[in-house]
Parts: structure tokens; sequence; C-alpha cells
């Protein structure tokens, strides 16, 4: 049965080659919609055979489906530019697309890859997506972002691995940061979420708590503690930007979209992710006055 890549890009250059490398001997076809290149992504795209479309971004649920709509395989392998399949992932696929059996949706396991390290801890591993399934038996929902598969098939779960490289440095992280908080507040508002001063103030809170103490982050070392700042951070500037967009709500009804936050939001993350990231070596500097002293 012939196996359709399906995938979504926007300016992907930096990692888009390991990501087809790792599908090229499995896939029949690779189908890649993006929202708009300024970079190398269609010609590394086009260099392994990718049919390659441009469109505008209509949010992760919708563009999914726009690019599934496209491929022609009874098979989809629906991934994104900077996840790599596994060596042991790309032989079980190859298995069940030669199977004759009736499985047609596959829960796959995801590793997180972060600052260059596997993450293990923290609740940013061990989780698992629908990523492998026959065309015909459903489609992605229309959440601009957290989309999810919905189909009525029975769902089988494979241990074999996606790493996800999700952030390569601290400036990968925040180049994405702003584009992610506000969608993500965008869905809440969506969802009639609002937001009030103790989600403010302690959500992000127990963000951190939660991450980095009940879910074993520190675990992970300085990488665990780091994610476990960035997310709290990530918290409270999604709540932060749902409240404003609640607070300007004439601005959604009259622009029909919501992708353009006020710059001071920007300006006050930037603030508080550098106060946050101070942390660190606040403790550090610390714990060597305390050896000096002793």
């Amino acid at each position: 049965m012939k196996l359709s890549v399906a995938m979504i890009t926007m300016n992907e250059e930096r990692i888009l080659e390991k990501t087809l490398e790792s599908v090229k001997d499995i896939a029949d076809e690779i189908v890649i919609v993006d929202s708009g290149p300024t970079d190398r992504t269609e010609e590394i795209a086009k260099k392994y055979g990718a049919k390659f479309y441009v469109e505008s971004w209509k949010g992760y649920g919708p563009q999914r489906n726009s690019a599934i709509d496209k491929a022609s395989g009874e098979w989809i392998l629906n991934i994104d530019a900077d996840e790599e399949i596994s060596p042991e992932l790309q032989k079980k696929i190859l298995e069940i697309k030669s199977s004759t059996d009736d499985r047609s949706v596959f829960n796959v396991n995801f590793t997180s890859v972060c600052f260059g390290k596997k993450i293990r801890y923290g609740g940013w591993s061990n989780s698992y997506h629908i990523r492998l399934f026959k065309k015909s038996v459903g489609r992605f929902n229309g959440n601009t972002v957290h989309e999810s598969f919905e189909t009525n098939e029975k769902i089988y779960t494979l241990k074999e691995e996606i790493y996800h490289h999700s952030y390569s440095t601290l400036g990968d992280y925040f180049t994405k940061f702003n584009r992610y908080t506000t969608e993500g507040a965008i869905e809440y508002y969506k969802r009639g979420k609002r937001c009030n001063i103790f989600q403010l103030a302690f959500n992000p809170v127990f963000k951190f708590l939660r991450m980095y103490l009940l879910r074993l982050g520190f675990l992970d070392g300085k990488e665990g503690f780091l994610l476990a700042c960035t997310s709290s951070l990530y918290t409270m500037v999604k709540y932060y930007k749902l409240y404003e967009i609640t607070k300007n709500g004439s601005y959604i009804k009259n622009k029909g979209r919501i992708m353009n936050i006020k710059r001071v939001i920007v300006s006050r993350t930037d603030k508080i992710g550098d106060l946050i990231l101070s942390i660190p070596s606040f403790f550090y500097d610390k714990k060597k006055c305390i050896h000096r002293q002793s």
C-alpha cells in the first residue's frame, strides 16, 4: 500500500533535511504545505522530490488537513518539520504498510529533544499522538492550536519513537515563543475562557512545580530546570494575552484575525524572560559565595 508523508512547514531550513532523510526510504510520496517560505525550505523539499504547496496560514488543524487532502496514498504519516522518525519506527511503518490486518490508526511515542538533549521527564516525553493512519478513517479538528485527530476507529499504540526536536537553542525557543503564546491565547478565547488575576498569578507557579518537581524535571539537569522556567513564563504570557484579547474584543470582530497582540506584551515578555533566566546564575553565585566563606 502507498504511504504519503504529509507535512506543514514555515521557514524550516534548520531541521527539515534531517526530517526528510528519516522518511525518504519509507515514503512513496511527500506532500508539504507551507505558509510562505522566506528561507531555503522549498529548495530542500524539492531536493527530496516533495510536492510543495504554498497556502496562507489557517491554523494547525486546517493546515494539516490541507496537506492530507493533497496526498494520494492510502496511508498517511503526518509529521512536522522538526520531527525525526527513529530507525525502529521506520521498520515498524514498513511492516504496517505490508500488513493485511484491519488496524488503521496508530498513536506514536514522542521523545522531545531540547537544547541538544533528549528530555525524559517533566512531561515532555513519553507522550503519544496520532500520526499514522489510513486517509479514509478521520481528520484533524479545526483547532488553530492543540489540534487533535478525530476518528471512530480503534486506536493502536506504537512504542517506537518520533524524536521531536523542539528547540535547538534558547534563542530558537524565543523565536517561536511570541507566535505560540498568541495562538494559544486565541484558542482559549475561542473556547470561552477568560483570564483572572488568580490564573495570571498562580498558574505559572503551578506549571513550574508540576514540571520540575511532580514530573521529575529536575532529573533532566539544567535543561529540565530551564524548560520548567520557560514553560512557566509561557503560561503567564499566554494568559496575559488572553486578557488583552478579552479587553479588546472589538479588534477581533473587526479584523477577523487575531494575530497581532500589542507590542508592549513582547517587551514585557523579554524583560520577564531575562528575570527568570537570571535565577540559575543567582543561585550559582550564591553557592560560590557560601563555599568561599566556609
